[in-house]
């Protein structure tokens, strides 16, 4: 048994998975620590204005990352042996998403004297930018694609845990939201700063070109629609909510959102590993694919069940002893957002596992951005009437929605048939000139050779 378990632990991909926990844990967990603590310290009133700037950060971050976690990753790792290629890559993403980091703070800067709650907190919005952009430009996916991912893990650590360290230290007051997001914006620049001097350690520095620029982007949009379609039900919420209501209403609303996506992350980093595998394999070696893909679904989705059954049962006392009983509101949008672990694991599984891999971005694409306008309009028909019931209930909707067309889609896609009891359609072999085409190459090839096989 001592055996298996080295040999285990010994597996590339293993090691990837948990590596990505670790810098799960310290994004998605650690704040299950932190959030219980700023509610205490900071009221409904000062933890909704801190929700309010998060959630337009993870939005701004959202565009200037531009889906490059998805598409980067996976052009880095079909052609992680050659380094000139991959500095190529390196080049025209990180230029990319320069341009777009100039654009996202310039446009925010442009709207802030039209939207009230950016227009009455100017620190925060500083702050909020300079956070946007650290993550935005965070090369992760450059060692998630060459399969590095404890650098990743080891730069998390480090600074989530001081970030953690400081605000339990400096933060004693109802007019410390400032202080919060100050510490969280430098301690991202820090790490995207390391990651960046790590990762031109690996790849010669190649100055990036109009070209190398306009390939990334071209070949990331699809990644992008997906992406910031998706932000319109997830990250954006708070800042949505905001915009209707106070920040008290903000806070009963944020504190329990953020807890059901913080446990349903905690089943991410199964994705994340094997997402690059599973882009390559499915090129090479189909009926290993399958089979990785099947054990993904399967463990993710009974993850995801267990955790919304968990946090049902238990809200009444997760809200008492997480935040007190000033948020006792907060407890019905707690139970009622306990079915977004299951639906948010088995639509991202069957997405990132199956779909993604076979090139199938379009479905994906067209389904997350039909989404993201129905959560919109939910909220703008229910936010007034219900407040942040009505927010509750238009993510759940929007949330329903994609696991159920996703779904459909996959299995639309093998004949009706549940994936694992059908061999994926086959791609043919593909040599090492063609496991370093461009994205924008690999896209239309792969839809030509899916209907030449229909």
């Amino acid at each position: 048994m001592i055996r298996k378990l080295r040999e285990l632990a010994g597996h590339g991909l293993i090691r990837n998975a948990l590596s990505l926990w670790v810098v799960q844990f310290f994004r998605k967990a650690l704040p299950l620590i932190t959030i219980p603590f700023l509610t205490h310290e900071l009221g409904p009133d000062g933890w909704g204005r801190v929700a309010i700037f998060q959630s337009l950060a993870a939005c701004v971050a959202l565009l200037i990352e531009f889906g490059f976690e998805l598409s980067a990753t996976r052009q880095v790792a079909r052609c992680r042996h050659s380094r000139e290629d991959v500095a190529g890559v390196v080049a025209g993403v990180v230029g990319a998403q320069a341009v777009l980091a100039v654009g996202a703070v310039a446009l925010a800067v442009a709207v802030r004297g039209w939207v009230p709650v950016l227009r009455d907190h100017p620190a925060l919005l500083v702050f909020c930018l300079m956070l946007a952009v650290a993550d935005g430009c965070n090369p992760v996916w450059y060692f998630v694609g060459i399969e590095r991912i404890g650098v990743v893990a080891a730069l998390e650590i480090c600074c989530k845990s001081l970030t953690a360290i400081a605000i339990f230290a400096l933060v004693r007051s109802p007019d410390g939201a400032v202080t919060v997001l100050a510490l969280q914006a430098l301690a991202s620049l820090l790490s995207m700063v390391a990651a960046m001097g790590i990762m031109y350690r690996g790849i010669p520095f190649r100055r990036p070109s109009r070209g190398l620029i306009s390939e990334a982007l071209g070949g990331s949009w699809p990644m992008f629609l997906i992406r910031g379609a998706e932000s319109l039900y997830t990250l954006g919420n708070a800042f949505i909510l905001g915009l209707f209501v106070g920040p008290a209403m903000v806070g009963y609303f944020a504190a329990p959102e953020k807890i059901t996506r913080a446990l349903a992350g905690l089943l991410n980093p199964i994705r994340q590993a094997l997402y690059p595998r599973l882009s390559k394999l499915m090129h090479t070696e189909p009926d290993q694919a399958m089979h990785l893909a099947r054990i993904g679904i399967s463990v993710t989705g009974l993850g995801g069940l267990a955790i919304g059954l968990v946090v049902y049962v238990f809200a009444p006392a997760l809200i008492r002893i997480a935040f007190g009983a000033q948020f006792a509101p907060a407890v019905t949008v707690l139970r009622l957002l306990a079915v977004l672990p299951p639906l948010v694991s088995l639509t991202q599984s069957v997405a990132m596992q199956w779909l993604l891999p076979l090139g199938r971005e379009r479905v994906v694409t067209r389904t997350v951005v039909a989404a993201g306008a129905l959560n919109l309009l939910l909220a703008l028909f229910l936010v007034p009437r219900l407040a942040h019931l009505g927010m509750a209930w238009a993510v759940i909707c929007s949330e329903a929605f994609v696991c159920v067309t996703i779904t459909c889609a996959a299995l639309a896609d093998s004949k009706h048939k549940l994936l694992w009891f059908r061999r994926p359609r086959a791609f043919p072999e593909a040599g090492a000139a063609r496991e370093c085409e461009s994205e924008s190459a690999v896209v239309p090839r792969m839809a030509a050779e899916l209907k030449s096989a229909l």
